[in-house]
């Protein structure tokens, strides 16, 4: 079962893309989606990344927390299901 993670502190010149291949590293990325102000198009400096189960989840969050991206530190943290 798919795995989604809450990505923080990222800086505006991440992509999607450079988002998705960083986790990739890690395991399966299902999606990865980062937050956008509607008006302006800008990162709001958060992001969501769905990984293909929870095993992978645990290998990105715990590899890649606390690392830096662009000169600013990502947190990573569990998005619990609802339901």
């Amino acid at each position: 079962m798919a795995a989604k993670l809450y990505v923080g502190g990222l800086s505006n010149k991440v992509s999607e893309e450079e988002l998705t291949s960083l986790f990739a590293t890690r395991g399966k990325v299902v999606s990865s989606k980062i937050e956008r102000d509607e008006k302006t198009g800008n990162s709001k400096g958060f992001a969501f990344v769905e990984m293909k189960d929870e095993v992978e989840a645990r290998r990105a969050l715990n590899e890649l927390h606390g690392t830096k991206l662009y000169g600013s530190i990502i947190v990573i943290s569990w998005i619990k299901n609802r339901g």
